[in-house]
């Protein structure tokens, strides 16, 4: 089992600027997705729980956060 992240960013992000990136790797073995800035990958990281994760992304896919 790894607990180091594999980040990457969305490939809906185009290179704007305003990214964040993602370690889904670590969902199944601590629960939480990592979220960083891309612009300051050794800043701080905001671990959200897989659930609101994923409530998260099904609101971006539906419109709900004034995206997509």
């Amino acid at each position: 089992m790894t607990t180091e992240p594999h980040w990457y960013t969305s490939s809906y992000s185009g290179n704007g600027g305003q990214c964040i990136e993602v370690a889904t790797n670590l969902t199944d073995s601590l629960g939480t997705v990592p979220v960083r800035d891309s612009k300051t990958p050794g800043g701080p990281v905001l671990n959200v729980t897989a659930g609101a994760f994923a409530a998260f992304v099904a609101g971006v896919k539906a419109g709900a956060h004034g995206v997509g």
